[in-house]
């Protein structure tokens, strides 16, 4: 089976030489979205600001989920999923089975490559993917923007590989695409000099000398611009038939000649041997560099590269000076600055211009005393050369700022550890923050050591240590380096020496500590304040993905005024990453160097105190968010908290809403570390806490797994109401998941719990969850007695919630049976009851009960206006499966009353729903879609 998909022209998708229908062009927007950032996720507001910018329909999210349904539908025979995860949803494809991520990996390695005769093959795949413009026929604000920067990455290409031809005398090979490009792009001057080039080596002196001049007065005219040195150089070469124009090296020939018999200086590096992938930020880069002749329009051009240690920071930097050396004939200065040194040793500003004086010959009895009039003469001598001047390694702005050039034609690259935020506000400098490796570039960078058979030998293994090495540069290459030089080992062998984070450290350790993981890391450690370096050692203990400020300060003991700066400094250092708006993460391999510090450094008594300052954080707001979603639910007694904990202040339900979609991942971790160091208080009162968040937005497996958890914890303290309680939770959990046999079993198992302490109200609970179950198995007159019995139990104790909860049910029953206005007398007693308690989501099932009962009995517009009441009040409280249960009935309503189209309309929104929330229930609603379709043909 083979997929192509197709975004570099009119977007398609190919399954075995067969075309697949996407749908309408709304349709293909989303999914175009979804391919741009194929195997990434995209949040739902990212995904409805790209596909619809501001033309959004009303009720877009709705609109969204029913073309997600859609589109998994018709890709599935594909082989291409869309999943949804907590950050958003993810296609997962082959990305070079896309065209748009193929030709992003061919340039790569077209630039990557030490063979020109190789690069330019690459080049040519490359650009022949494209078959038009991008997304054609797409139009959204979103897509607009990355067409154009897509067109600028081909033209890019299209220059390298002109650039290649030309220097190897293959001018005809490149002047038809040169001409067609100089029609679209008339004020690049690296394509006009390459054009000029190409019919001068054709023998068309005229037709050269005639471009210039085009150019020149386009120039005058859309800029007020001369054209650049570079440019009026070879044009006077050409003018001259200067010999030299004939060899196949021209990037010579454009050099300033005022370079004659002087000595250039040359201080790159070698470039790095297995630089892959960063095409993103390489391309960022190249875009500093004003139309490709390095001169940017009014001032020295700094780019600024920050990024954790072992990122690849001085690989970017050095593999991308190599690649615009040529635009920089002048030379190419290069510092390490140490900024972050194992010795300690920085390299002082006056130490690092003296050198720089040095390497453009300038005598020793030339050179002044003071710092200021070396980096005045320094200036000078840069000043109108084209000169790329690399500072590797900076330990802040103040370090820097005295090599910065004075003059426009001069560009500068800086790589730091930290931020360098005072060069980026006062410099103007342009940041550049350098991730971690996508899984794709992880993978090219082991096959460009290790070779393409041994890393598709193993595809498992090779994806099991690129997760152990977190993605990190560093160590992949001193993973394939042991790699290397052991080729008889296979591959699984080192990905088992990397499983366990407590050995992952010493696995990537060496006696160099410039490719040693744990030194290179410990370099930022040392630089720390004290109280930056405690929250770091800490942070190693943190059972969660990510942190909130809030959460830091309840670790750290520390008031949340205080935390703040100490983020900040992390941050500053690259040792944390904000990577959402008061949420703080690092890579495994650092967490794993934070735990090893907060052990060597902490005795038990500091490190357990903090483990339970955080596990109380997290149990105590959570509690707050979970009384906010339901007020009316039963209390708990919550254990006591450490001292200087800090819950977080939460005031109303949108506030607890937000609150547990963005712990979501941290509480199931939390909840794991408590129950693994024995605090089984707090894993069966946090688990508690969790089923309002999971019901109403759908995350049923997270819920049986928390719930599972909880009824462990609660086991091992041996609490027979903590046990009755986790039961009847991970009941609710296993019926909303179709497992209704474990589902009564752990409800009579409640029942038998509840028994033995006396709680009516938890009886009465369960006795309502046995009347789902039974609903499921269509046993209508046992559901409607259990129902009898939890009002009965909730009457008995004055449990006024509950017997709102038991009359809705009670009517619900009685309409299941038949007795429609039986139904109709119990809802409305209900309805008021709820009305009084301010229960939102009771209120709502309430009036989906009365909605079924009117329908049945002819009133289809009272259903609807039901029906209605129900949705709105199930979309504020965010209940997503009792939404669709309501679109579902809504729908039946209005095919019986002949509406059709009406009833298409919801059974899809309910279908989008429930398809997201991976229920079973869709499969019905998709039978109601399938059987109106058919009626609708015959």
């Amino acid at each position: 089976m083979r997929v192509e998909i197709r975004l570099l022209g009119e977007v398609e998708v190919n399954f075995d030489d067969r075309l697949i229908d996407i749908g309408h062009a709304r349709q293909w927007c989303v999914l175009a979205v979804l391919l741009i950032d194929a195997n990434h996720p995209v949040s739902v507001d990212q995904l409805i600001e790209r596909a619809w910018g501001s033309q959004r329909p009303q009720r877009v999210r709705n609109a969204l989920y029913t073309y997600l349904s859609r589109l998994r539908q018709a890709l599935a025979s594909a082989s291409v999923e869309i999943v949804r995860r907590p950050t958003g949803y993810v296609l997962t494809v082959d990305p070079l089975a896309v065209d748009l991520h193929r030709f992003r990996h061919l340039i790569t390695q077209a630039r990557a490559s030490d063979n020109d005769t190789d690069a330019l093959a690459l080049f040519e795949q490359a650009l022949k993917l494209w078959r038009g413009q991008a997304f054609a026929t797409l139009d959204t604000p979103w897509l607009d923007t990355v067409r154009i920067d897509l067109e600028g990455q081909r033209l890019d290409a299209q220059l390298d590989r002109a650039d290649l031809a030309l220097r190897h005398g293959d001018h005809g090979l490149v002047l038809a695409d040169l001409s067609a490009a100089a029609v679209r792009y008339p004020l690049d001057e690296r394509l006009a000099g390459q054009l000029m080039l190409a019919h001068y080596r054709c023998g068309r002196q005229a037709l050269a000398l005639n471009l210039y001049e085009q150019i020149r007065i386009h120039l005058a005219d859309e800029l007020g611009a001369d054209p650049s040195p570079p440019l009026q150089q070879l044009y006077q070469q050409i003018l001259k038939a200067d010999a030299a124009l004939a060899t196949p090296t021209p990037v010579v020939t454009i050099a300033n000649p005022g370079l004659a018999g002087r000595s250039v200086p040359r201080q790159l590096p070698a470039p790095p041997r297995s630089f892959t992938g960063r095409a993103r930020e390489l391309a960022y880069l190249n875009a500093l560099l004003a139309q490709g002749d390095g001169l940017p329009p009014a001032t020295v051009a700094i780019s600024a590269v920050a990024g954790t240690a072992g990122v690849g920071k001085t690989a970017l930097a050095v593999h991308w000076a190599h690649q615009v050396r040529h635009r920089f004939p002048d030379g190419q200065l290069y510092v390490n600055l140490r900024g972050f040194d194992p010795a300690g040793a920085v390299m002082a500003p006056a130490e690092a211009v003296r050198g720089f004086l040095d390497a453009l010959n300038v005598p020793p009895q030339r050179i002044p005393a003071g710092l200021d009039a070396q980096a005045g003469l320094y200036r000078s001598l840069l000043a109108d050369k084209r000169v790329l001047v690399v500072l590797d390694n900076a330990r802040d702005a103040g370090q820097v700022r005295p090599l910065l050039p004075g003059t426009p034609s001069a560009a500068v690259i800086v790589t730091s550890r930290n931020r360098l935020a005072g060069l980026i506000a006062a410099d103007g400098a342009h940041p550049l923050a350098l991730d971690l490796l996508s899984t794709t570039e992880a993978r090219d960078l082991l096959t460009h050591r290790l070779g393409p058979g041994r890393v598709t030998a193993e595809p498992d293994a090779v994806n099991e240590i690129i997760v152990s090495c977190a993605w990190l540069p560093l160590a992949l290459t001193i993973v394939a380096g042991r790699a290397a030089t052991n080729p008889r080992f296979r591959l699984q062998s080192l990905a088992i020496e990397l499983r366990h984070a407590r050995d992952r450290l010493n696995v990537l350790a060496d006696t160099d500590p410039a490719i040693d993981v744990r030194a290179v890391f410990s370099w930022s450690y040392h630089t720390l304040s004290e109280g930056a370096a405690r929250l770091f050692r800490l942070l190693g203990m943190h059972p969660g993905p990510d942190i909130s400020a809030a959460a830091a300060a309840s670790l750290t003991g520390l008031p949340p005024p205080q935390i703040q700066p100490l983020l900040a400094e992390l941050t500053h250092a690259h040792l944390v990453n904000e990577h959402q708006p008061g949420r703080y993460n690092f890579h495994d391999l650092l967490r794993a160097y934070a735990a090893e510090q907060i052990h060597s450094c902490a005795p038990v008594n500091e490190r357990q105190a903090a483990i339970h300052r955080v596990l109380d954080h997290y149990l105590r707001t959570a509690y707050i968010a979970a009384r906010l979603l339901h007020p009316t639910r039963d209390p708990i007694s919550l254990c006591s908290p450490q001292p200087s904990v800090t819950p977080e202040d939460l005031r109303d339900y949108g506030q607890a809403l937000a609150w547990f979609t963005a712990e979501h991942a941290v509480l199931l971790a939390v909840i794991d570390c408590a129950v693994t160091i024995g605090s089984y208080t707090h894993a069966w009162q946090l688990a508690w806490t969790l089923p309002t968040y999971f019901e109403r937005l759908g995350h049923w497996h997270d819920w049986a797994a928390t719930g599972h958890a909880g009824l462990e914890a609660a086991r091992r303290l041996a609490d027979p109401s903590a046990q009755a309680r986790t039961h009847l939770d991970l009941a609710r959990a296993y019926t909303r998941l179709g497992r209704h046999e474990d589902a009564e079993r752990q409800l009579r198992r409640a029942l038998d719990l509840y028994g033995q302490t006396g709680e009516q109200t938890g009886q009465g609970h369960a006795h309502l969850h046995l009347a789902w179950v039974y609903e499921r198995r269509d046993g209508y007159a046992d559901a409607l007695h259990h129902c009898q019995r939890a009002l009965a139990l909730f009457l008995a104790v004055g449990n006024r919630a509950g017997q709102a909860s038991a009359l809705n049910n009670v009517g619900w029953f009685h309409a299941r049976l038949g007795d429609y206005q039986q139904a109709l007398i119990h809802c409305q007693q209900a309805l008021t009851l709820l009305r009084e308690l301010g229960n939102r989501g009771g209120q709502a099932a309430t009036w989906d009960s009365l909605g079924y009962a009117h329908h049945h009995l002819g009133h289809h517009q009272q259903a609807i206006t039901c029906y209605q009441h129900a949705l709105d009040l199930f979309r504020s409280v965010g209940d997503r499966y009792e939404e669709a249960t309501t679109l579902a009935h809504l729908g039946d309503t209005h095919y019986t009353t002949s509406d059709p189209e009406a009833a298409r309309d919801a059974w899809q929104r309910a279908l989008a729903v429930l398809d997201e929330l991976d229920h079973p229930d869709a499969d019905q609603v998709r039978a109601k879609l399938h059987g109106s379709d058919s009626a609708t043909r015959t």
